[in-house]
């Protein structure tokens, strides 16, 4: 079984979440991470440590996305945790 083709993916972790993230290079806020083909976007999360229980909204490319979704090349992913206002 091959190694899968890698694709660069821009992550963006918002509030509490961006504290969280492992092993990934920020620049201007933006965590630029690495992946294999077919990688969705809760197994992107998990190898980077973010907890998925403290996920509550991810959009991709500007639209709101499950965490089912398997990335592609070039992707902009945003994370946010539930937000409490007041």
């Amino acid at each position: 079984m091959s190694q899968g083709i890698k694709m660069k993916i821009e992550l963006r972790l918002y509030a509490s979440l961006s504290r969280v993230a492992a092993g990934v290079k920020k620049s201007g806020g933006v965590l630029e991470v690495e992946v294999k083909e077919g990688t969705t976007i809760w197994e992107l999360l998990k190898e980077h440590e973010v907890s998925v229980e403290k996920v509550k909204l991810i959009f991709l490319n500007g639209k709101k996305e499950a965490g089912e979704k398997r990335l592609s090349d070039g992707d902009r992913l945003g994370v946010f945790p539930p937000v409490a206002g007041g």
